[in-house]
């Protein structure tokens, strides 16, 4: 019997917390705007990348998201549904759609954003600034090492 070479303890396995945190922080923003709103996380994902974007293919939200294209199908489709979003044919090309807030769409934004502001604002209350800085400074070095392994992982066809 082959005794494993290996200790992955998840409690300090960073991809692992991270992944629990945002998943946390995400529970508790939803439990805000899906009882005002009834809305999903992927919804709310979709309606902050566009009010924030104004404008963005569906190819453009599921790589600003992080989301799977099932995912921002479905929320897109609840949200033009829900008179949220709306769609736009390309004229010079009928394939592309363009996605964009509809004023009830916007006004939602409007109202989200401040109570996930303030959300933040309580999450992060307890670290320095100079904590808050380093905390940005390392998620954007660990974006740009992510980049370059996906574009390293999907040129080789892993």
């Amino acid at each position: 019997m082959k005794l494993k070479s290996f200790v992955l303890k998840l409690e300090s396995f960073i991809p692992y917390r991270m992944s629990v945190t945002s998943n946390r922080i995400s529970r508790v923003i939803a439990s805000i705007y899906s009882a005002r709103f009834g809305l999903s996380i992927p919804e709310w994902r979709v309606i902050a990348t566009l009010g924030d974007r104004n404008e963005e293919t569906a190819r453009d939200l599921v790589e600003r998201t992080a989301m799977d294209k099932v995912a921002v199908s479905r929320a897109v489709s609840s949200l033009v549904k829900k008179k949220l979003v709306r769609r736009n044919a390309v004229q010079h090309d009928g394939r592309i759609t363009l996605l964009r807030l509809s004023p009830a769409g916007r006004r939602v934004y409007e109202e989200i954003g401040p109570l996930a502001l303030n959300l933040e604002k309580e999450v992060l209350d307890n670290l320095s600034q100079e904590d808050k800085q380093t905390l940005h400074r390392i998620l954007d070095q660990l974006g740009k090492k992510l980049d370059e392994m996906e574009t390293k992982h999907s040129k080789s066809g892993e």
